[in-house]
């Protein structure tokens, strides 16, 4: 079995920064991509940032240019670096990863979440 754990949020003003983290363990044989989500109160869960298996990274309008995803694989650590936070960015932030574990079919994994919040 697959497991994420993030860590990291927190409360932060207005133009702060944030790191957050997220550690995966299991059986995992490869691994396709790696994505960081959000969800607001009221609102449905969006993207935030993507890192192919061949390092490519991807990021919505919204936080390009502030937010930079990264993974180190020796620890099996994904991040997400926040810079120049905004109060829209306050939310549970989610780990996803697709993944092959062994043999098996892709299968994609949630972590628990972890809370941003932005106060202006």
């Amino acid at each position: 079995q697959v497991q994420l754990v993030e860590s990291g949020g927190g409360a932060v003003q207005a133009g702060g920064s944030l790191r957050l983290s997220c550690v995966a363990s299991g059986t995992i044989s490869s691994i396709d991509f790696l994505r960081w989500y959000r969800q607001a109160p009221g609102k449905q869960r969006e993207l935030v940032a993507i890192i192919i298996n061949n390092g490519a990274t991807n990021y919505p309008d919204y936080v390009k240019g502030r937010f930079t995803i990264s993974r180190d694989s020796a620890t099996s650590t994904l991040y997400l670096q926040m810079n120049g936070l905004k109060p829209e960015d306050t939310g549970v932030y989610y780990c996803n990863a697709v993944v092959r574990t062994g043999a098996g079919p892709l299968s994609t994994h949630w972590g628990q979440g972890t809370q941003v919040t932005v106060s202006s």
